[in-house]
């Protein structure tokens, strides 16, 4: 089984040294860039299961780098690194589709830790599932081409929407349990995980009010649940 690819770009040079010798021990293969050209530069040729981003940094910033990884390879983790534990930094980091993100100074440890938790839960998306198609109210969503059908047309999903759409749809009128869905979409519970989905349902909810059958109610404390009515 080949190593994880990770792309660390960060400008800081004892940093970026230390995660490169640091991540390459604990098993991955590391590409360090010192700036947003270079990462943009080595993405570009290569394939890589992750992507650890610095925030602030010379060329091009880590956030206009995320954006055009996001519209090349969509499906791509990234977690963002940064010098500011700011409430609008996050907020952005999770619009453009940001899987984790860790205000320095981190410990390795905690770091190794989120990288394990995400890629656990990339490979757990990627496993087979028995039903190809699922159908509630107007809409189908046709899981392995990741698109659901609806009165508006087709829409397009990323793997997160597509994820959630299916959980919610196997259990329709029944009650999903929040951090059950955290933990097999995300990998954990987190707080900047739960924030992520419910940006995901925010979006999921925008497609399905074509089908005023359709709802997902949140149950404050407990989850939520696709409600289908006749």
């Amino acid at each position: 089984m080949s190593k994880p690819k990770l792309l660390v770009v960060e400008d800081d040079p004892n940093l970026g040294d230390i995660l490169q010798e640091y991540l390459t021990m604990k098993g991955y293969e590391t590409t360090l860039c010192r700036d947003g050209e270079e990462g943009w530069t080595k993405f570009k040729k290569d394939k890589f299961s992750m992507a650890i981003l610095d925030i602030m940094m010379p060329k091009k910033d880590g956030f206009t780098l995320g954006k055009e990884i996001k519209k090349v390879q969509e499906d791509l983790p990234i977690i963002y690194l940064t010098a500011k534990n700011l409430k609008e930094d996050i907020i952005e980091g999770l619009k453009i589709g940001a899987d984790d993100y860790i205000t320095k100074p981190f410990s390795m440890e905690e770091l190794l830790l989120r990288i394990g938790a995400i890629l656990r839960r990339t490979q757990k998306s990627e496993e087979v599932h028995t039903l190809k198609l699922y159908k509630f109210g107007e809409f189908e969503l046709h899981y392995d081409e990741q698109y659901i059908n609806g009165p508006s047309g087709v829409h397009k999903l990323t793997s997160k929407e597509n994820e959630l759409i299916r959980l919610l749809a196997s259990e329709i009128n029944k009650l999903v349990n929040r951090s059950h869905a955290l933990k097999q979409i995300w990998g954990d519970d987190s707080y900047f995980n739960a924030r992520s989905m419910d940006v995901y349902l925010s979006k999921i909810r925008k497609i399905l009010k074509d089908d005023p059958k359709v709802q997902i109610i949140t149950i404050h404390g407990e989850g939520f649940k696709m409600v289908v009515t006749d």
